[in-house]
């Protein structure tokens, strides 16, 4: 173990799970073909696809069992009513029917996803997922999506505060670069969330399909 991450292990972070409760619901984050398509200068990178893979399977087990699904894509009126983005291609290209803001058609069931735009990273923030969530019994989020360093983090620390039970399967997340990738669910996980896999969540999901029949 590397003498920082001992040190962290050493004073108490990540020392107690999160745990589920008894009703979860998912949120995807981001993934519009912005993130999704590589003709976008954000699109197409290998770790975010492979959360798309991952996320399809886990969110065809959850509307299967008529688990609540929360899908977002983010998008503004004109850079006037965006925050002050970083990001050169947000500021752009993230304009209502622009393409790149159309959601992954690999991740999205319009029959059953309720669909939302955001405006900042978080999904939960100035958006009806709460409300929709305390409506649907929910008490344990699991979070996926894109990216991981950025809208995933953001979303997973709200869904924390508040006060849900919060679970992010690491191969539903993705980013632009590994490494950020993994430093950002550790520090997640120390302190936030339980870190998981797609398979785990969806053995999950199956036996509370199992347990409301």
């Amino acid at each position: 173990m590397a003498e920082t991450e001992r040190d962290y292990t050493e004073r108490s972070y990540g020392t107690i799970d999160v745990g589920r409760g008894e009703r979860p619901g998912i949120v995807v984050v981001d993934f519009q073909k912005a993130f999704t398509d590589d003709k976008y200068p954000l699109g197409g990178a290998p770790l975010v696809m492979r959360a798309v893979e991952h996320t399809a399977r886990l969110l065809e087990v959850a509307r299967r069992n008529n688990i609540p699904v929360a899908t977002c894509y983010t998008a503004y009126k004109s850079e006037r009513d965006m925050p002050h983005w970083k990001v050169g291609a947000v500021r752009e290209q993230f304009v209502h029917g622009h393409p790149s803001t159309e959601l992954e058609p690999a991740i999205y069931d319009e029959r059953y996803d309720v669909a939302l735009c955001k405006t900042g990273p978080s999904i939960f923030f100035q958006t009806p997922v709460v409300p929709f969530f305390v409506k649907e019994r929910v008490d344990t989020v699991i979070v996926t999506g894109c990216v991981t360093s950025g809208c995933v983090r953001a979303s997973s620390i709200d869904s924390f505060q508040w006060g849900f039970r919060t679970i992010v399967p690491e191969d539903c997340v993705g980013d632009h670069d590994e490494q950020p990738h993994k430093d950002n669910l550790r520090d997640i996980c120390r302190r936030y969330a339980d870190l998981s896999t797609a398979d785990e969540m969806i053995d999950w999901i199956d036996e509370v399909g199992r347990r409301n029949l």
